[in-house]
């Protein structure tokens, strides 16, 4: 992988950090790289760790719940905000990723995490996701 294909895959994942709410697909994100939806897909988790999609999901679902955490929007509307338009697919995905359901995680206690800076509070509270945490540590996730 050239220098120039991880800018435009930078690119591309800056917009999904920005755009997370916008409708995004594979096609149009590839297109912001300047490579065919297939290359993207392949050359993303090469660069990442992920593809696309999960990347894309995992920052919903962290905007989420920092809404949630807030609490002044119902799951519906957070649903919404962050990008789902089925409150079905919202849950399920959610749920997957935190471990419980949206309105069990808006329902907790969340007080100790307020005066916590975003940033900090990103970190904390990110979810490590199927195999990740050995990528991150810079092991091998494979077996002998």
């Amino acid at each position: 992988m050239t220098r120039d294909d991880l800018v435009r895959l930078r690119q591309a994942r800056d917009r999904m950090n920005r755009e997370y709410a916008q409708p995004l697909d594979v096609a149009a994100l590839a297109r912001t790289a300047l490579m065919s939806p297939g290359h993207f897909s392949r050359s993303f988790r090469s660069a990442f760790g992920e593809t696309p999609y999960s990347y894309l999901m995992t920052r919903r679902i962290e905007r989420a719940q920092a809404l949630l955490r807030r609490g002044d929007l119902n799951v519906t509307e957070v649903c919404m905000a962050v990008g789902f338009t089925s409150l079905g697919s919202f849950s399920s995905r959610f749920t997957e990723v935190v471990g419980e359901s949206p309105s069990s995680y808006r329902a907790r206690d969340h007080s100790w995490s307020a005066s916590l800076p975003g940033c900090v509070a990103k970190m904390i509270l990110r979810q490590v996701r199927n195999g990740e945490s050995g990528r991150r540590a810079g092991t091998s996730s494979t077996t002998s």
